[in-house]
């Protein structure tokens, strides 16, 4: 597995597991089977796992599976697992939000996670609307000089709300981004500004939600109601993109080019994002250890001229997904704001 340094100390596997799946939505998970499936990620090269405070019950169960991991693998195999969380304080709070709160939220993720120190906290806010968020992100800041963060990233924030944070003294490492063959945003303007901060991206939807995938090579368009909330969300990306024909056409070239290289369509969409500017790492959504083997294989895909130029012929041909990063998803009277969960840190908990 391809590592990158996301800061000093801080070293991540380019593919990263990440925990969205194994909260609600998804179906029922067996607590002892996913934190085997984390053991079998970690020891095959896979050591860093994206979860969020939001996420219902992750947490808590990476924090199981570091114990075990400890005790099963000893302090300097634990001392390479990276856990990436998130701090998302609820719509309802973001106006009375206080300093206090903020130190609570830390406080509960590390002990949920069994840390001292949080290495990773990627920041989001709902509203810009309430423009406080800023002012949180230097509490978040102060809390990184307490030493219970090491490390400050953002989730989502577009390249104007970036910049201001940065601006305002907050050392940003990294900008979690939706990023994929049909989801160029992070392309227009925040690669250059982050890559010009020192800020570099973790990138998730490059499989969209399991639409990229053999499953859906030749299928009828789905229709509602979906089976899980991602493809739900990565089924309006489609549409963005240019519909269910043009996205057949895209996963056909990505089937020949998977045939090629003996790997599969949601590997090669992933190594193309990968392969992009200011990309440290991709997210993988992976509920369980089925495709642990293709997953680990994803940075040593030597995609050619010739693959490039088959998915760019396909993608010449889509509209782009319009605004700024998530600048869709933050309209709540819009259909992809409709998707999301504005209150999960008091509904879920």
């Amino acid at each position: 597995m391809q590592t990158y340094d996301l800061a000093p100390g801080h070293r991540i596997s380019r593919v990263i597991k990440g925990g969205w799946q194994l909260a609600g939505g998804h179906g029922e998970i067996d607590r002892r089977t996913g934190i085997e499936d984390m053991i079998a990620f970690a020891d095959a090269g896979i050591t860093t796992f994206d979860c969020a405070d939001i996420y219902t019950g992750v947490e808590a169960l990476i924090g199981e599976f570091r114990a075990e991991y400890g005790r099963l693998r000893g302090t300097e195999a634990l001392s390479k697992i990276k856990v990436h969380t998130k701090f998302v304080p609820d719509l309802g709070n973001l106006a009375t939000l206080s300093k206090a709160d903020v130190a609570k939220g830390i406080e509960t993720s590390l002990s949920r996670l069994g840390l001292e120190q949080l290495n990773l906290v990627q920041f989001h806010w709902w509203d810009y609307e309430i423009d406080r968020q800023v002012e949180v992100a230097t509490w978040l800041a102060d809390l990184r000089r307490e030493g219970k963060i090491a490390n400050i990233g953002g989730t989502n924030f577009d390249t104007v709300q970036m910049s201001r944070i940065l601006d305002a003294g907050v050392p940003l490492v990294s900008m979690q981004v939706q990023y994929s063959l049909i989801d160029d945003r992070p392309s227009r303007a925040m690669v250059e500004a982050a890559m010009a901060a020192g800020v570099s991206l973790l990138c998730y939807g490059s499989v969209a939600g399991g639409l990229f995938s053999e499953r859906w090579l030749g299928a009828p368009e789905p229709e509602a109601p979906f089976e899980n909330r991602s493809l739900t969300k990565y089924k309006l990306i489609v549409d963005e993109f240019g519909g269910w024909a043009l996205f057949q056409d895209l996963l056909s070239a990505l089937a020949g080019i998977a045939a090629r290289h003996t790997s599969d369509i949601a590997s090669i969409a992933s190594r193309a994002i990968l392969e992009r500017p200011g990309v440290a790492a991709v997210i993988v959504g992976a509920r369980n250890r089925n495709h642990l083997e293709r997953n680990l294989a994803i940075p040593e895909i030597a995609l050619s001229t010739e693959d490039f130029a088959a998915i760019d012929a396909v993608l010449s041909r889509a509209n782009p997904v319009p605004g700024d990063i998530y600048t869709l998803e933050r309209d709540r009277t819009g259909k992809h704001g409709a998707v999301m969960k504005y209150n999960l840190n008091t509904e879920g908990h």
